[in-house]
Protein backbone atom coordinates (compact mmCIF):
# COMPACT_ATOMS: atom_id res chain seq x y z
CA UNK A 1 0.00 0.00 0.00
CA UNK A 2 1.10 3.54 -0.73
CA UNK A 3 0.05 4.61 2.75
CA UNK A 4 1.98 1.83 4.47
CA UNK A 5 5.17 2.85 2.69
CA UNK A 6 4.59 6.50 3.52
CA UNK A 7 3.98 5.68 7.20
CA UNK A 8 7.08 3.51 7.32
CA UNK A 9 9.22 6.24 5.78
CA UNK A 10 7.86 8.83 8.20
CA UNK A 11 8.48 6.55 11.17
CA UNK A 12 12.05 5.84 10.11
CA UNK A 13 12.80 9.55 9.95
CA UNK A 14 11.11 10.12 13.30
CA UNK A 15 12.97 7.24 14.96
CA UNK A 16 16.27 8.62 13.69
CA UNK A 17 15.37 12.00 15.17
CA UNK A 18 14.31 10.42 18.46
CA UNK A 19 17.55 8.42 18.62
CA UNK A 20 19.62 11.52 17.92
CA UNK A 21 17.84 13.49 20.65
CA UNK A 22 18.25 10.73 23.23
CA UNK A 23 21.79 9.69 22.30
CA UNK A 24 22.69 13.38 22.17
CA UNK A 25 21.91 13.70 25.85
CA UNK A 26 18.44 15.23 25.85
CA UNK A 27 16.34 14.17 28.87
CA UNK A 28 13.84 11.46 27.93
CA UNK A 29 11.18 9.31 29.56
CA UNK A 30 10.83 5.53 29.44
CA UNK A 31 7.16 4.62 29.84
CA UNK A 32 4.73 1.73 29.70
CA UNK A 33 2.19 1.52 26.88
CA UNK A 34 -0.89 2.30 28.99
CA UNK A 35 0.38 5.54 30.55
CA UNK A 36 -0.71 9.07 29.47
CA UNK A 37 1.57 9.48 26.46
CA UNK A 38 -0.39 12.59 25.52
CA UNK A 39 1.26 14.57 28.34
CA UNK A 40 4.75 13.69 27.08
CA UNK A 41 3.83 14.47 23.47
CA UNK A 42 2.24 17.80 24.32
CA UNK A 43 5.24 18.88 26.39
CA UNK A 44 7.68 17.64 23.71
CA UNK A 45 9.48 15.24 26.03
CA UNK A 46 11.24 12.45 24.07
CA UNK A 47 9.70 9.14 25.07
CA UNK A 48 10.52 5.47 24.56
CA UNK A 49 7.67 3.04 25.18
CA UNK A 50 8.53 -0.20 26.93
CA UNK A 51 6.50 -2.50 24.68
CA UNK A 52 7.64 -0.74 21.49
CA UNK A 53 11.26 -1.14 22.56
CA UNK A 54 10.53 -4.80 23.33
CA UNK A 55 9.04 -5.33 19.85
CA UNK A 56 12.06 -3.61 18.30
CA UNK A 57 14.46 -5.93 20.15
CA UNK A 58 12.42 -8.93 18.97
CA UNK A 59 12.19 -7.73 15.37
CA UNK A 60 15.99 -7.45 15.27
CA UNK A 61 16.19 -11.07 16.51
CA UNK A 62 18.00 -9.98 19.69
CA UNK A 63 15.47 -11.31 22.18
CA UNK A 64 16.73 -14.92 22.60
CA UNK A 65 20.05 -13.78 24.05
CA UNK A 66 18.36 -11.53 26.60
CA UNK A 67 15.92 -14.22 27.69
CA UNK A 68 18.74 -16.71 28.09
CA UNK A 69 20.54 -14.15 30.21
CA UNK A 70 17.39 -13.54 32.26
CA UNK A 71 17.66 -16.98 33.83
CA UNK A 72 21.41 -16.62 34.32
CA UNK A 73 20.83 -13.34 36.19
CA UNK A 74 18.47 -15.08 38.58
CA UNK A 75 15.07 -13.88 37.34
CA UNK A 76 12.30 -16.44 37.30
CA UNK A 77 11.08 -17.80 33.99
CA UNK A 78 7.52 -16.52 34.36
CA UNK A 79 8.15 -12.81 34.07
CA UNK A 80 5.89 -11.31 31.36
CA UNK A 81 8.28 -11.28 28.44
CA UNK A 82 6.74 -8.36 26.54
CA UNK A 83 7.17 -6.04 29.52
CA UNK A 84 10.42 -7.36 31.00
CA UNK A 85 12.57 -7.77 27.87
CA UNK A 86 13.84 -4.14 27.79
CA UNK A 87 14.82 -4.26 31.47
CA UNK A 88 16.73 -7.52 31.02
CA UNK A 89 18.49 -6.18 27.92
CA UNK A 90 19.50 -3.04 29.81
CA UNK A 91 20.73 -4.92 32.89
CA UNK A 92 22.72 -7.25 30.64
CA UNK A 93 24.69 -4.15 29.61
CA UNK A 94 25.83 -5.44 26.22
CA UNK A 95 25.23 -2.45 23.91
CA UNK A 96 26.01 -4.41 20.76
CA UNK A 97 23.01 -6.67 21.51
CA UNK A 98 20.56 -3.77 21.81
CA UNK A 99 18.99 -1.42 19.28
CA UNK A 100 20.82 1.90 18.99
CA UNK A 101 23.67 0.42 20.99
CA UNK A 102 21.48 0.58 24.09
CA UNK A 103 19.65 3.42 25.81
CA UNK A 104 21.21 5.90 28.23
CA UNK A 105 19.62 6.26 31.64
CA UNK A 106 16.19 7.91 31.33
CA UNK A 107 15.33 11.09 33.19
CA UNK A 108 11.93 9.75 34.22
CA UNK A 109 10.14 6.39 34.35
CA UNK A 110 6.38 5.96 34.18
CA UNK A 111 4.20 2.87 34.48
CA UNK A 112 0.63 1.94 35.33
CA UNK A 113 0.05 -0.81 37.87
CA UNK A 114 -2.25 -2.73 35.55
CA UNK A 115 -0.31 -5.96 36.12
CA UNK A 116 1.27 -7.39 39.24
CA UNK A 117 4.72 -7.20 37.70
CA UNK A 118 4.83 -3.74 36.10
CA UNK A 119 5.59 -1.77 39.25
CA UNK A 120 8.40 -4.14 40.21
CA UNK A 121 9.92 -4.14 36.73
CA UNK A 122 10.00 -0.35 36.73
CA UNK A 123 11.19 -0.21 40.33
CA UNK A 124 14.21 -2.30 39.35
CA UNK A 125 14.82 -0.01 36.40
CA UNK A 126 14.65 3.00 38.72
CA UNK A 127 17.11 1.44 41.14
CA UNK A 128 19.51 0.62 38.29
CA UNK A 129 19.42 4.06 36.68
CA UNK A 130 18.50 6.46 39.47
CA UNK A 131 15.57 7.77 37.40
CA UNK A 132 12.49 8.88 39.40
CA UNK A 133 9.51 6.57 38.97
CA UNK A 134 5.92 7.74 38.51
CA UNK A 135 3.38 4.97 39.06
CA UNK A 136 -0.28 5.22 38.08
CA UNK A 137 -2.86 3.30 40.06
CA UNK A 138 -5.23 0.78 38.49
CA UNK A 139 -8.21 0.54 40.86
CA UNK A 140 -10.95 -1.87 39.89
CA UNK A 141 -14.48 -0.91 38.92
CA UNK A 142 -17.05 -2.44 41.31
CA UNK A 143 -19.65 -3.20 38.64
CA UNK A 144 -17.96 -3.29 35.21
CA UNK A 145 -20.58 -3.14 32.48
CA UNK A 146 -19.60 -4.97 29.31
CA UNK A 147 -20.59 -2.28 26.77
CA UNK A 148 -17.63 0.01 27.43
CA UNK A 149 -17.12 0.58 23.69
CA UNK A 150 -20.42 2.52 23.59
CA UNK A 151 -20.72 4.07 27.06
CA UNK A 152 -17.14 5.27 27.56
CA UNK A 153 -17.01 7.61 24.58
CA UNK A 154 -19.31 10.21 26.11
CA UNK A 155 -20.72 9.13 29.48
CA UNK A 156 -17.32 8.21 30.91
CA UNK A 157 -17.82 9.96 34.25
CA UNK A 158 -20.64 7.62 35.23
CA UNK A 159 -19.08 4.63 33.52
CA UNK A 160 -15.64 4.75 35.21
CA UNK A 161 -16.72 6.45 38.45
CA UNK A 162 -15.91 9.86 39.87
CA UNK A 163 -13.61 8.69 42.67
CA UNK A 164 -11.61 6.54 40.26
CA UNK A 165 -11.22 9.43 37.81
CA UNK A 166 -10.32 11.84 40.62
CA UNK A 167 -7.40 9.57 41.51
CA UNK A 168 -6.17 9.32 37.92
CA UNK A 169 -6.43 13.09 37.40
CA UNK A 170 -4.43 13.72 40.57
CA UNK A 171 -1.71 11.36 39.37
CA UNK A 172 -1.63 13.03 35.95
CA UNK A 173 -1.21 16.41 37.64
CA UNK A 174 1.79 15.07 39.60
CA UNK A 175 3.32 13.90 36.30
CA UNK A 176 2.67 17.29 34.69
CA UNK A 177 4.45 19.05 37.56
CA UNK A 178 7.42 16.68 37.24
CA UNK A 179 7.70 17.37 33.50
CA UNK A 180 7.46 21.10 34.08
CA UNK A 181 10.42 20.78 36.46
CA UNK A 182 12.30 18.59 33.98
CA UNK A 183 11.78 20.85 30.96
CA UNK A 184 11.51 24.27 32.60
CA UNK A 185 8.36 24.85 30.52
CA UNK A 186 4.77 25.34 31.75
CA UNK A 187 1.99 23.01 30.72
CA UNK A 188 -0.18 24.78 28.14
CA UNK A 189 -3.72 23.81 29.13
CA UNK A 190 -5.48 25.65 26.32
CA UNK A 191 -3.16 24.05 23.81
CA UNK A 192 -3.76 20.67 25.41
CA UNK A 193 -7.53 21.02 24.88
CA UNK A 194 -6.95 21.62 21.16
CA UNK A 195 -4.54 18.69 21.04
CA UNK A 196 -7.04 16.30 22.63
CA UNK A 197 -9.70 17.46 20.17
CA UNK A 198 -7.32 16.71 17.29
CA UNK A 199 -6.74 13.20 18.65
CA UNK A 200 -10.46 12.52 18.72
CA UNK A 201 -10.75 13.72 15.10
CA UNK A 202 -8.01 11.31 14.08
CA UNK A 203 -9.58 8.38 15.92
CA UNK A 204 -12.95 9.02 14.29
CA UNK A 205 -11.31 8.78 10.87
CA UNK A 206 -9.67 5.49 11.84
CA UNK A 207 -13.06 4.33 13.09
CA UNK A 208 -14.43 4.98 9.60
CA UNK A 209 -11.70 2.72 8.18
CA UNK A 210 -12.62 -0.07 10.59
CA UNK A 211 -16.24 0.26 9.46
CA UNK A 212 -15.22 0.14 5.79
CA UNK A 213 -13.18 -3.04 6.21
CA UNK A 214 -15.87 -4.70 8.34
CA UNK A 215 -18.56 -4.02 5.73
CA UNK A 216 -16.50 -4.88 2.63
CA UNK A 217 -17.51 -8.11 0.84
CA UNK A 218 -13.91 -9.34 1.08
CA UNK A 219 -10.81 -8.11 2.84
CA UNK A 220 -9.12 -5.16 1.07
CA UNK A 221 -6.07 -5.10 3.31
CA UNK A 222 -4.12 -7.60 5.41
CA UNK A 223 -3.62 -6.89 9.10
CA UNK A 224 0.11 -6.75 8.40
CA UNK A 225 -0.66 -3.64 6.34
CA UNK A 226 -3.28 -2.31 8.74
CA UNK A 227 -0.91 -2.32 11.70
CA UNK A 228 1.67 0.22 10.48
CA UNK A 229 -1.06 2.44 9.04
CA UNK A 230 -2.74 2.57 12.45
CA UNK A 231 0.09 2.19 14.94
CA UNK A 232 2.48 4.72 13.42
CA UNK A 233 -0.10 7.54 13.41
CA UNK A 234 -1.04 6.51 16.95
CA UNK A 235 2.55 7.24 18.02
CA UNK A 236 2.01 10.75 16.63
CA UNK A 237 -1.69 11.06 17.41
CA UNK A 238 -3.17 14.50 17.14
CA UNK A 239 -0.39 15.84 14.91
CA UNK A 240 -1.14 17.35 11.51
CA UNK A 241 0.77 14.50 9.87
CA UNK A 242 -1.16 11.81 11.75
CA UNK A 243 -4.54 13.26 10.80
CA UNK A 244 -3.48 13.71 7.18
CA UNK A 245 -2.18 10.14 7.06
CA UNK A 246 -5.41 8.77 8.57
CA UNK A 247 -7.37 10.54 5.83
CA UNK A 248 -5.10 9.15 3.11
CA UNK A 249 -5.34 5.69 4.70
CA UNK A 250 -9.15 5.89 4.65
CA UNK A 251 -9.21 7.03 1.03
CA UNK A 252 -6.87 4.24 -0.07
CA UNK A 253 -8.96 1.58 1.67
CA UNK A 254 -12.16 3.00 0.15
CA UNK A 255 -10.53 2.99 -3.29
CA UNK A 256 -9.50 -0.62 -2.94
CA UNK A 257 -13.05 -1.58 -1.99
CA UNK A 258 -14.54 0.38 -4.90
CA UNK A 259 -12.16 -1.35 -7.31
CA UNK A 260 -12.76 -4.75 -5.67
CA UNK A 261 -9.05 -5.19 -4.98
CA UNK A 262 -9.11 -8.02 -2.47
CA UNK A 263 -5.98 -9.42 -0.82
CA UNK A 264 -7.30 -12.93 -1.46
CA UNK A 265 -9.83 -13.11 -4.32
CA UNK A 266 -10.61 -16.70 -3.28
CA UNK A 267 -11.41 -15.62 0.28
CA UNK A 268 -13.49 -18.31 2.02
CA UNK A 269 -12.54 -17.98 5.70
CA UNK A 270 -12.35 -14.73 7.64
CA UNK A 271 -10.06 -14.76 10.65
CA UNK A 272 -9.25 -12.48 13.55
CA UNK A 273 -5.92 -12.28 15.38
CA UNK A 274 -6.42 -11.81 19.13
CA UNK A 275 -3.51 -10.41 21.09
CA UNK A 276 -0.47 -8.27 20.44
CA UNK A 277 1.53 -8.73 17.27
CA UNK A 278 3.76 -11.74 16.64
CA UNK A 279 6.64 -9.33 16.23
CA UNK A 280 9.36 -11.80 15.30
CA UNK A 281 7.28 -13.54 12.57
CA UNK A 282 4.72 -11.16 11.07
CA UNK A 283 4.65 -13.10 7.79
CA UNK A 284 2.65 -15.77 9.66
CA UNK A 285 -0.42 -13.64 9.00
CA UNK A 286 -0.39 -14.60 5.31
CA UNK A 287 0.35 -18.31 5.75
CA UNK A 288 -3.18 -19.60 5.04
CA UNK A 289 -4.37 -17.46 2.14
CA UNK A 290 -3.26 -19.67 -0.73
CA UNK A 291 -3.93 -23.01 0.96
CA UNK A 292 -7.31 -22.27 2.53
CA UNK A 293 -8.53 -18.91 1.26
CA UNK A 294 -8.21 -17.82 4.91
CA UNK A 295 -7.46 -14.17 5.53
CA UNK A 296 -6.70 -12.33 8.75
CA UNK A 297 -9.04 -9.38 8.41
CA UNK A 298 -9.02 -8.18 12.04
CA UNK A 299 -6.59 -7.31 14.79
CA UNK A 300 -7.23 -5.11 17.81
CA UNK A 301 -5.12 -2.17 16.65
CA UNK A 302 -7.54 -0.76 14.06
CA UNK A 303 -10.90 -0.87 15.90
CA UNK A 304 -9.42 0.01 19.29
CA UNK A 305 -8.30 3.39 17.94
CA UNK A 306 -11.88 4.66 18.02
CA UNK A 307 -13.34 2.57 20.84
CA UNK A 308 -10.39 2.92 23.20
CA UNK A 309 -9.36 6.54 22.57
CA UNK A 310 -12.35 8.74 21.76
CA UNK A 311 -13.43 10.49 24.95
CA UNK A 312 -15.65 13.59 24.86
CA UNK A 313 -13.96 16.65 26.36
CA UNK A 314 -16.83 17.98 28.55
CA UNK A 315 -14.69 21.06 29.22
CA UNK A 316 -11.90 19.21 31.04
CA UNK A 317 -9.36 17.61 28.67
CA UNK A 318 -7.14 16.30 31.49
CA UNK A 319 -10.12 14.46 32.97
CA UNK A 320 -11.02 13.14 29.51
CA UNK A 321 -7.47 11.79 29.28
CA UNK A 322 -7.94 10.15 32.68
CA UNK A 323 -11.04 8.42 31.28
CA UNK A 324 -9.00 7.26 28.29
CA UNK A 325 -6.22 5.59 30.30
CA UNK A 326 -8.14 4.53 33.40
CA UNK A 327 -8.99 1.08 32.03
CA UNK A 328 -7.21 0.88 28.67
CA UNK A 329 -5.36 -2.35 29.32
CA UNK A 330 -8.22 -3.98 31.17
CA UNK A 331 -10.61 -3.39 28.27
CA UNK A 332 -8.24 -5.28 25.97
CA UNK A 333 -7.70 -8.28 28.24
CA UNK A 334 -10.14 -8.68 31.11
CA UNK A 335 -13.73 -9.94 31.35
CA UNK A 336 -16.43 -8.86 30.93
CA UNK A 337 -15.02 -6.10 28.70
CA UNK A 338 -12.87 -8.22 26.40
CA UNK A 339 -15.67 -10.78 25.98
CA UNK A 340 -18.29 -8.31 24.80
CA UNK A 341 -15.93 -6.39 22.52
CA UNK A 342 -14.57 -9.49 20.81
CA UNK A 343 -18.05 -10.86 20.16
CA UNK A 344 -19.25 -7.50 18.83
CA UNK A 345 -16.21 -7.22 16.55
CA UNK A 346 -16.46 -10.84 15.37
CA UNK A 347 -20.09 -10.40 14.39
CA UNK A 348 -19.65 -7.14 12.53
CA UNK A 349 -16.59 -8.47 10.70
CA UNK A 350 -18.26 -11.83 9.89
CA UNK A 351 -15.42 -13.77 11.49
CA UNK A 352 -15.28 -17.54 11.08
CA UNK A 353 -12.17 -18.36 13.12
CA UNK A 354 -10.05 -16.59 15.71
CA UNK A 355 -6.40 -17.28 16.45
CA UNK A 356 -5.79 -16.32 20.06
CA UNK A 357 -2.24 -15.62 21.18
CA UNK A 358 -1.87 -16.86 24.77
CA UNK A 359 1.47 -15.76 26.26
CA UNK A 360 1.63 -18.16 29.19
CA UNK A 361 4.17 -16.04 31.05
CA UNK A 362 1.91 -13.00 30.97
CA UNK A 363 -1.02 -13.75 33.23
CA UNK A 364 -2.75 -10.46 32.55
CA UNK A 365 -2.79 -10.34 28.75
CA UNK A 366 -2.74 -14.10 28.29
CA UNK A 367 -4.90 -15.97 30.73
CA UNK A 368 -7.49 -13.20 31.19
CA UNK A 369 -8.17 -13.32 27.47
CA UNK A 370 -9.24 -16.96 27.74
CA UNK A 371 -12.63 -15.78 29.01
CA UNK A 372 -13.14 -14.27 25.56
CA UNK A 373 -12.54 -17.68 24.02
CA UNK A 374 -15.68 -19.10 25.61
CA UNK A 375 -17.72 -16.05 24.62
CA UNK A 376 -16.57 -16.31 21.00
CA UNK A 377 -17.25 -20.03 20.85
CA UNK A 378 -20.76 -19.45 22.18
CA UNK A 379 -21.18 -16.91 19.36
CA UNK A 380 -20.20 -19.56 16.80
CA UNK A 381 -16.58 -18.56 16.18
CA UNK A 382 -13.97 -21.31 16.08
CA UNK A 383 -11.08 -20.36 18.39
CA UNK A 384 -7.57 -21.75 17.98
CA UNK A 385 -5.18 -21.07 20.85
CA UNK A 386 -1.57 -20.26 20.05
CA UNK A 387 0.57 -20.78 23.12
CA UNK A 388 3.49 -18.54 22.35
CA UNK A 389 4.80 -15.07 23.09
CA UNK A 390 4.89 -11.75 21.27
CA UNK A 391 8.65 -11.29 21.56
CA UNK A 392 10.21 -14.64 22.52
CA UNK A 393 10.80 -16.91 19.49
CA UNK A 394 12.67 -19.66 21.30
CA UNK A 395 9.69 -22.01 21.55
CA UNK A 396 8.08 -20.95 18.28
CA UNK A 397 7.88 -23.75 15.72
CA UNK A 398 6.38 -22.11 12.67
CA UNK A 399 6.08 -25.32 10.63
CA UNK A 400 4.26 -27.13 13.43
CA UNK A 401 1.99 -24.14 14.08
CA UNK A 402 1.08 -23.79 10.40
CA UNK A 403 0.24 -27.51 10.33
CA UNK A 404 -1.88 -27.23 13.47
CA UNK A 405 -3.87 -24.24 12.23
CA UNK A 406 -4.22 -25.78 8.76
CA UNK A 407 -5.70 -28.89 10.31
CA UNK A 408 -8.29 -26.80 12.11
CA UNK A 409 -9.14 -24.92 8.91
CA UNK A 410 -9.48 -28.05 6.80
CA UNK A 411 -13.05 -28.46 8.05
CA UNK A 412 -14.18 -25.56 5.82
Amino acid sequence: MTCARAAGDYQKDWVRGLRDRIKGGEPFAFVNADTPHEIFHHMDVPMVTNQWWSALIAAKQLAPHSFDRMAEMGYHAHLPRYSSLPLIAALDAEPERQPWGGLPAPSLLCARQSSDEHQKIFQLWSEATGAPLHLFSAPGIPDPQPDWFDAARDDWEAFYGTERLDLTVAEIEVLIAALEDLTGRPFDRDGFAAYMDAIDRQERIIGEIADLIAAAPKCPMRIGEQMPNVMIPQWHRGSDWAISHAEAFRDEVAGRIDRKEWVCPDERIRMMWIGAGLWFDTSFYTAFEESHGAVFTWSMYLPFAADGYIRADHGDPVRALAARISAMNEQLHQPPWINAWMVREAKRNRIDAALMLVPEHDRFSGLGTLFAKHALEEAGVKVIEIRSDMVDPRDWDREAMVARVSGALDAW
